[in-house]
């Protein structure tokens, strides 16, 4: 039987995931976002955590965990993210040719390692005819809207507590939003960073101007800017930020 924690229960799982350097996990277990299940709420010995489309699995591989999808959960795909290789057996086995196997790279957390000169010069590069702007109501509302940059502003409940916990920034041509960078989690010290560019958009230096304001809100109040790479592209732009990659991870996509 699946068993869902409450915030005040989440100390039962945190030995089970402890030394995961994942910002989403951390949320979870500080209550902002994100939900946890276990089999046993008595020393589980496996527990599963999920925020938005990210399912972290830790501990002793469980059959019923690696199954399991959220009650009101609607998305398409799942991302399984194993804490080790001995969890991708039971994966692969379990979902069959509905799991396709990738790889992310994690990116190292270093504090010190911005060039804020730099970062503000890549803001100065949008063209005149664009304007970078922050996310606001009007613009989470919009954001929404569009399939392909919904998850910037995705996981928060609703307008208001975006503007409490969240921040993003946009560009905008004609009343068109064409790039943007913003919190896909948050958590005590900081914030998981999500970046998106229209296709059409690509490849004129808007994802970089967005995150480079993003890091800049996010050092100026405190907050550390993580950052974690879907593939290549992204491991090249966050270098290109200041970021160090780490190390490639498995995940798997699961087709619900």
């Amino acid at each position: 039987m699946i068993l869902e924690l409450e915030k005040k229960e989440m100390p039962y799982i945190s030995e089970l995931f402890a030394g995961w350097e994942e910002t989403m996990i951390w949320s979870c277990f500080q209550g902002y976002m994100g939900r946890a299940f276990v089999l046993t709420k008595n020393s589980p010995a496996s527990a599963q955590v999920v925020i938005g489309d990210f399912c972290f699995l830790a501990g002793i591989p469980e059959a019923e965990l690696i199954r399991h999808t959220p009650e009101g959960y609607t998305g398409k795909t799942f991302l399984l993210v194993p804490q080790n290789k001995e969890w991708n057996p039971y994966i692969e086995e379990i979902w069959g040719e509905r799991a396709r196997k990738s790889c992310r790279y994690a990116i190292k957390k270093e504090k010190d390692v911005f060039d804020t000169a730099k970062l503000h010069k890549f803001t100065e590069e949008v063209p005149p005819e664009y304007e970078l702007k922050r996310i606001d109501r009007m613009l989470y509302e919009r954001v929404l809207k569009e399939d392909w940059c919904r998850d910037l502003c995705s996981g928060f409940k609703n307008s208001e507590e975006y503007a409490l916990r969240g921040v993003g920034f946009v560009i905008v041509k004609n009343g068109e939003i064409v790039a943007g960078a913003s919190s896909y989690s948050v958590y005590d010290e900081g914030i998981e960073i999500e970046i998106d560019t229209k296709k059409e958009y690509r490849g004129l230096g808007f994802a970089k101007a967005c995150g480079a304001r993003l890091i800049l809100e996010c050092l100026k109040t405190g907050k550390y800017p993580s950052w974690d790479a879907i593939d290549m592209r992204s491991v090249s732009l966050a270098e290109k930020l200041g970021y160090h990659m780490d190390k490639p991870y498995d995940t798997y996509v699961i087709d619900i």
